[in-house]
């Protein structure tokens, strides 16, 4: 990791009622010479970076992100001393923003969060006020973190295949990746809004948990391959969501319908994608980028209000694998690196 020019000094939130006078637990990823080291310490409201608000974390969760910033060499994360974690919900205890009052609950993601500013992994954090996204109603802040950057961009992934002309009825929606977080959720989401939704993963003993979630059908990883002698494969999909990248998103590609369109927004299969311009000359097919770090913030308000309204306590309870302290954090970023995790892993800074 590279370190980037410090920050101002805040005094934004500093010496306000509210602000916690002793150290509180975090999570913290250190560079250290060629390695890191990373572990549980304690930190003082001084050692947060600027922003206007000031929140008492309640629960965050495991993004992939998280797993990759962990990891000697990394290219994600970009400040040399950083607390994790993508997401987090919690309380407002100290705010100099207008908009933001103490006592609000409320939700942060994206942006620089858990990369170049401290996330989610702490008692505390602080984060700019246009960074904050108000719980909404009918939303737990448990539930909410549940959803978090997952469902967030399982939602922005079916906005833009509806935008792109997606419809329910018209054929299957592939899921690649499946049975992780952005995949469980875009399972659900789809499925609740009426597609007919087919399920892709390379764990294929979760079949059960995913059609539980909504899909009409669990499919292999391998059953997407396509003959490598072949330019195009047969029109399968309406549309997709692709959770995985590389290969996976190379045989999508060559089997989307004429129209279709493919949504993707991971990278867990590889960054490199080796495909040729036939799907999109012959067959008009669209590759839609989906990108949740810089979502305008009215955007991202918006996009949660729907999310809230999407899917059932039911169906968002079922999306949980499990939950950890900060101390079980770093056992989870392992598994969340090696596809071990279903769904999502919450982290309960203050348990």
């Amino acid at each position: 990791m590279t370190e980037s020019a410090p920050s101002p000094p805040s005094d934004t939130t500093d010496h306000l009622p509210g602000v916690p006078d002793g150290p509180f637990p975090a999570f913290v990823v250190t560079a250290d010479g060629d390695g890191l080291t990373a572990g549980v310490t304690t930190l003082v409201t001084d050692d947060l970076p600027p922003g206007e608000v000031l929140v008492a974390v309640s629960w965050s969760a495991v993004n992939y992100k998280d797993g990759m910033v962990s990891r000697p060499g990394n290219r994600v994360a970009r400040i040399a001393t950083l607390v994790p974690g993508v997401d987090l919900v919690g309380t407002v205890v100290a705010s100099t923003d207008p908009s933001v009052a103490v006592g609000d609950d409320v939700i942060a993601h994206g942006y620089d969060l858990g990369v170049a500013h401290h996330g989610g992994f702490a008692a505390y954090a602080r984060v700019p006020g246009d960074w904050v996204v108000p719980l909404p109603a009918g939303l737990t802040p448990r539930r909410a973190a549940v959803l978090g950057t997952a469902g967030f961009t399982a939602a922005l992934s079916l906005h833009r295949l509806e935008h792109h002309g997606l419809v329910p009825g018209t054929g299957p929606l592939l899921v690649t990746g499946a049975s992780g977080g952005v995949g469980g959720m875009a399972v659900a989401l789809a499925a609740a809004r009426g597609h007919e939704v087919v399920a892709s993963t390379g764990r294929t003993s979760e079949a059960g948990y995913l059609v539980g979630l909504g899909a009409s059908e669990v499919i292999g990883r391998d059953d997407l391959v396509v003959a490598p002698g072949r330019t195009l494969g047969p029109e399968r999909w309406a549309g997709a969501v692709d959770c995985v990248g590389g290969p996976t998103l190379a045989a999508v590609l060559r089997t989307l319908r004429y129209g279709a369109a493919v949504a993707a927004s991971g990278l867990t299969g590889g960054s490199s994608l080796e495909t040729s311009v036939y799907p999109f000359i012959v067959r008009n097919v669209a590759l839609l980028g989906v990108d949740t770090v810089q979502t305008p913030i009215e955007e991202r308000r918006a996009v949660w209000t729907g999310l809230a309204e999407g899917f059932s306590p039911a169906v968002i309870d079922a999306l949980v694998d499990g939950e950890v302290d900060l101390h079980g954090v770093a056992g989870v970023l392992d598994d969340i690196l090696a596809g071990r995790v279903r769904g999502r892993m919450l982290v309960r800074p203050t348990a």
